[in-house]
C-alpha cells in the first residue's frame, strides 16, 4: 500500500461534505461506502492498522470512481488519485483473482484495447453478430440469460459496431469550411471508433461547421482510463506517452474527445505522468490542449446554425451529465447552452443530473447490483421530466440511459442519444 499519496490521505479532514454527493453512500448509509469512509480504511491499512484483505479490495472496487466528491471537498482532497492508487496497490497483492481471470485482464487491457487493429476486428465481429441473424436466434432462444440475467439485458442496447472507423471513413485529415480557426486533433478512443462510429463521425463534422481543421493521428491509442481505474497505471502511461507523442507530432492547437470518460484523463495525462521527469513537459503540453466537444464549440468555434423547426410542436429535451466531463474536465456548462440554442427545443433540468447514472466504465458489468440501484433512482428523475430526448456526453451514459429506458418501457417514447449527433441531426450545413 505504499503507493497512495500520504499527503493526500491526511488532507482528509473528516468533515463529511462528500457523504450527500457520493452514490454509494446516498444508496447505502454506510460509512464505508462513502469517500470519507474509504480514505479512512486506504490510511488504516498504509498505517498497518489493518490488513487490507478481501473485505478492504471490495470496498475500493465498489467506488464508482465518479468523483462527484470532488467538488465537494473543502481540503481539495485529490480522491480520484488515491482510489486509482489503492486499486494499483491491490492488483499487485491481491489473491482474489483467479488464474482465468488474471489471463482475461491480460488480454483485455495489453492485447486489446491498446490495439486499434484488433478493436475493429472486435467491431467486425460485433457487426457479423448483428447482422447475420445470429443476434435473432441467440434472443429467441434466450441463450444469453443462461449465463447471466444481466448480460442479457446487456445485449439488448448493443449499439451497431463497425469494422471501419473514422479514419477508414474520413481519412485523417478533414479541413475547414469557410474561414479556418484553428487546427484540431481529434480524439477517436477505442470503443468510441467501433461501436459509435457515427458519433465519431457527427462530431468531425460539427468540428469542421465550426471553422476548425480536425487531424485524426492514425497512431493515436485507446486513452488509458480503463486501465488507470483498475489498477493497471503502468499500461495507462505507455498508452498515454504513445497520444502526446501523436498529437504533439500533428501539430494541433486542441485534442478534443466526445467521451466525458476519455476527456478525464486526457487532461490528467500530466498528473499521470508527473514523476516522470522527460515526460512531464510533454504531459502538461497536452493536458492543457484537450477539450470537451461541447466546450471548443461554444468558446473557440464560429456559432453553429441550426434548422428552423418553428412549424413543429416543441421537442422537449434533458440532459444527463457525465460525471467525468461535470467533476473533471468541469464541462457540462457548453453542452446546456448548446441545446438551448436550437430552435424550438425545450430544455428541461433534470433533477440531480449530475449524479451517476450507474455506468462508470464497466462498473455496470463488474458491480450490476449497485449498478442498477443507482440507475432505478437516476430514472425517476428522467422520467420525471417527460422528455423525448435524453442526450448524453459520454457512451458509457448514452447505453445506461438506453437501458433505463428499455427497462422502463420507455421505448419509442423517449431516445438517448450523444450529443454530437443530437446538434449535426439538426444543424444549417454549409456548402464544401
Amino acid at each position: 500500500m505504499q503507493k497512495l499519496d500520504y499527503d493526500q490521505l491526511t488532507n482528509c479532514m473528516r468533515c463529511g461534505f462528500c457523504l450527500p454527493a457520493c452514490p454509494t453512500f446516498k444508496e447505502t448509509g454506510i460509512e464505508a461506502e462513502s469517500p470519507r469512509g474509504r480514505i479512512s480504511l486506504m490510511k488504516a491499512a498504509v498505517d498497518g492498522v489493518m490488513e487490507p484483505g478481501i473485505r478492504f479490495e471490495d470496498q475500493m472496487n465498489h467506488c464508482l470512481g465518479c468523483r462527484a466528491c470532488e467538488p465537494a471537498c473543502p481540503a481539495d482532497v485529490k480522491y480520484g488519485q488515491l482510489i486509482e492508487q489503492a486499486r494499483d496497490a491491490i492488483e499487485v497483492h491481491t489473491t482474489q483473482h483467479r488464474w482465468w481471470i488474471r489471463g482475461v485482464r491480460k488480454i483485455v487491457f495489453q492485447e486489446l484495447f491498446p490495439s486499434q487493429r484488433r478493436m475493429q476486428l472486435l467491431g467486425t465481429g460485433l457487426h457479423f453478430y448483428k447482422m447475420s441473424g445470429v443476434q435473432k436466434l441467440v434472443r429467441k432462444t434466450g441463450v444469453v440469460g443462461l449465463f447471466s440475467k444481466h448480460m442479457a439485458t446487456m445485449e439488448k442496447i448493443l449499439p451497431d459496431a463497425s469494422g471501419k472507423g473514422i479514419v477508414e471513413r474520413l481519412g485523417t485529415f478533414i479541413p475547414a469550411k469557410g474561414k479556418k480557426l484553428g487546427t484540431v486533433g481529434m480524439f477517436r478512443g477505442c470503443l468510441m471508433d467501433v461501436l459509435f462510429t457515427e458519433t465519431n463521425i457527427s462530431t468531425v463534422k460539427l468540428l469542421t461547421e465550426a471553422g476548425f481543421d480536425v487531424v485524426i493521428p492514425e497512431s493515436q491509442n485507446c486513452c488509458g482510463a480503463l486501465h488507470a481505474h483498475s489498477g493497471e497505471s503502468d499500461q495507462a502511461k505507455q498508452l498515454a506517452k504513445k497520444n502526446i507523442r501523436a498529437f504533439q507530432e500533428a501539430g494541433v492547437d486542441y485534442v478534443v474527445s466526445n467521451a466525458g470518460g476519455c476527456g478525464a484523463i486526457l487532461v490528467e495525462y500530466d498528473h499521470l505522468l508527473h514523476d516522470e521527469e522527460e515526460w512531464k513537459e510533454d504531459a502538461i503540453w497536452f493536458a492543457k490542449r484537450v477539450k470537451d466537444i461541447s466546450s471548443i464549440l461554444v468558446e473557440k468555434g464560429r456559432p453553429l446554425r441550426f434548422a428552423d423547426q418553428a412549424n413543429q410542436a416543441p421537442t422537449r429535451v434533458t440532459y444527463q451529465e457525465s460525471c467525468h466531463l461535470r467533476n473533471v474536465m468541469k464541462g457540462s456548462q457548453p453542452t446546456k447552452q448548446l441545446l438551448q440554442r436550437i430552435s424550438n427545443t425545450a430544455y428541461v433540468e433534470m433533477k440531480d443530473s449530475g449524479s451517476c447514472c450507474g455506468s462508470a466504465g464497466i462498473y455496470n458489468m463488474t458491480q450490476p447490483v449497485m449498478a442498477n440501484q443507482i440507475l432505478e433512482h437516476k430514472m425517476e428523475n428522467v422520467n420525471a421530466t417527460t422528455a423525448s430526448y435524453v442526450v448524453t456526453s459520454n457512451p458509457g451514459c448514452l447505453l445506461q440511459m438506453k437501458l433505463g429506458i428499455d427497462k422502463h418501457g420507455q421505448t419509442g417514447k423517449m431516445e438517448a442519444v450523444h450529443i454530437a449527433d443530437f446538434l449535426y441531426d439538426r444543424l444549417v450545413k454549409q456548402e464544401a
